[in-house]
């Protein structure tokens, strides 16, 4: 009848838009109708056959058993439109596709095709046995940047797995082990001399495409591979367009204008830059270092994930302790003691173990580099207890370190670590820190070993070295994350995703040790 009318021509859109609304009004259909309210089971005359089929201790069955997934839909329900457009996906369905693709390390796509013929994921789905009728993979990417971007998913699903092992009595003990594991970024960082050259060249190109006259205004290119050369032929040839508006505001050269300025600030921040703008160079080891991000575990004695924070990698593990005791408690796990490697040993971990209300029993031992030392702006240089080094605050590690007698009145020895004095002269940080024509850059940490005798006697106790054995476990943990859940390699990039994947890889660990431990 909308069709026949001739009063609608024209209107039909709007028309049809408002009549649905009145139908659905009329009729008693909810607004929040146009999200399904929950992902059940498609009734269907082939539904037997998932009994005939899947066997009840299959892992998707066992999972759909012991997690209630409506807690999704809560949590996504304000990113949905309630009373406009066409019938959403399930946002169940649409997490449990994310879920499939962790634990079984498959692609988008294949995740999608898998679920056309496998009987396990059609039930694990809420599908119909004979259902074809499947999601473009596309749509799981929309999923991921629409539904779940800003929402903190990492600690909403560590929380839900902790709750559920709490309520089945699976974790006892009070006890978390805290550690760090690192996650390659998914490009490889350019050299800095490289991609400055990079842009410098498309600049100039934009120039010359503009007007060949300009060639013979532009400073002369550097030939060399030092750094310093590089940046100051940079900061040349910028001024050189940027003082002339003629030039400058056209639309092409002001875009690779605009893209050789970025470029240059991120070097002289980070000194490494990348298609991966959040990803930092970090130090397994003196020798061996990773451009990518660390994640910051802590892990009950049952094995199960408590807490976790995403950062890129060049960040020291230390400083984020409180944050996971913190997280811990808040996700339902009693915290009284907390067992980590000398990277967690640092003054201001030992002071917060000692805290009335949110202290804890700390088995950490102690580094005498920062735990018996004293030294200025401990909160600016962080220690690299793999790498044996500290860190600067532009992610910069010191190159090599000696014991020097200490000058004045007071004597003693002291810890002095070196810095790479080139990257000092060009970093964007170096005033207040970098003394300009200074032949080298050094940070000193004054040995002195009573100022936490507490902690070192404690050491030497049987009750510390008991409760210090159980540390390999978090290595096992970090291990599974990597060699069964992909989790050794970022499948995107920025922090936001590496959180997202981090946050399904924890989930997907999570769950399998309770089904274990059940």
């Amino acid at each position: 009848a909308i069709g026949k009318s001739p009063d609608l021509i024209g209107t039909y859109p709007i028309k049809v838009l408002a009549m649905c609304r009145f139908f659905r009004t009329f009729i008693g259909i909810k607004q929040t109708d146009m999200l399904p309210i929950q992902q059940t089971m498609q009734f269907s005359d082939y539904s037997e056959l998932y009994d005939l089929i899947i066997p009840q201790d299959n892992l998707l069955r066992r999972i759909n058993d012991l997690v209630d997934f409506s807690f999704i839909r809560k949590e996504l329900t304000d990113k949905y439109s309630l009373d406009n457009g066409r019938m959403a996906e399930s946002p169940i369905m649409m997490f449990k596709y994310l879920l499939l693709k962790t634990v079984y390390d498959i692609s988008d796509v294949d995740v999608v095709e898998r679920s056309r013929y496998d009987m396990s994921f059609k039930y694990f789905l809420g599908m119909s046995p004979e259902n074809t009728d499947l999601i473009n993979p596309s749509t799981l990417c929309k999923f991921r940047k629409l539904r779940l971007r800003d929402k903190d998913l990492l600690n909403m699903l560590i929380g839900k797995t902790v709750g559920i092992a709490v309520e089945k009595g699976i974790i006892k003990s009070r006890t978390i082990i805290v550690d760090a594991t690192h996650t390659c970024s998914r490009s490889n960082p350019y050299s800095p001399v490289e991609i400055l050259r990079l842009r410098s060249r498309q600049l100039r190109k934009s120039l010359y495409d503009y007007d060949e006259a300009v060639r013979g205004a532009l400073p002369a290119k550097n030939t060399d591979d030092d750094l310093v050369h590089e940046l100051d032929y940079t900061k040349e040839l910028l001024g050189v367009v940027s003082s002339s508006p003629a030039l400058a505001e056209v639309p092409k050269i002001k875009e690779r204008l605009n893209m050789l300025k970025e470029v240059l600030s991120d070097i002289e921040d980070h000194y490494v830059t990348s298609k991966d703008g959040d990803a930092r160079v970090g130090h397994k080891s003196g020798d061996d270092s990773f451009f990518g991000y660390k994640t910051h575990i802590a892990m009950s004695d049952e094995r199960i994930i408590t807490a976790a924070t995403v950062t890129s990698g060049e960040k020291g593990d230390g400083p984020l302790l409180g944050e996971l005791v913190e997280q811990s408690r808040a996700n339902g796990m009693a915290v009284d003691t907390v067992v980590g490697d000398t990277a967690y040993s640092g003054k201001d971990n030992i002071l917060l173990s000692n805290d009335g209300d949110k202290g804890f029993e700390l088995v950490a031992r102690l580094n005498p580099t920062i735990s018996t030392g004293r030294r200025k702006e401990e909160d600016r240089f962080d220690y690299n207890k793999d790498a044996g080094m500290f860190v600067c605050p532009a992610g910069h590690m010191a190159v090599r370190k000696e014991v020097q007698r200490w000058k004045g009145p007071r004597k003693g020895q002291a810890l002095v670590f070196y810095f790479d004095v080139g990257k000092c002269k060009v970093c964007s940080r170096r005033n207040g820190c970098y003394k300009e024509g200074a032949k080298s850059k050094s940070y000193s940490v004054r040995i002195k070993s009573d100022e936490h005798q507490r902690q070192a006697d404690f050491e030497k106790t049987e009750e510390f070295k008991e409760k210090a054995k159980v540390r390999y476990k978090i290595e096992a943990k970090n291990a599974e994350l990597k060699n069964v859940f992909g989790y050794d390699r970022a499948d995107s990039y920025g922090l936001d995703c590496m959180r997202m994947q981090g946050a399904m890889a924890i989930f997907a660990a999570n769950i399998k040790r309770i089904l274990r431990l059940s």
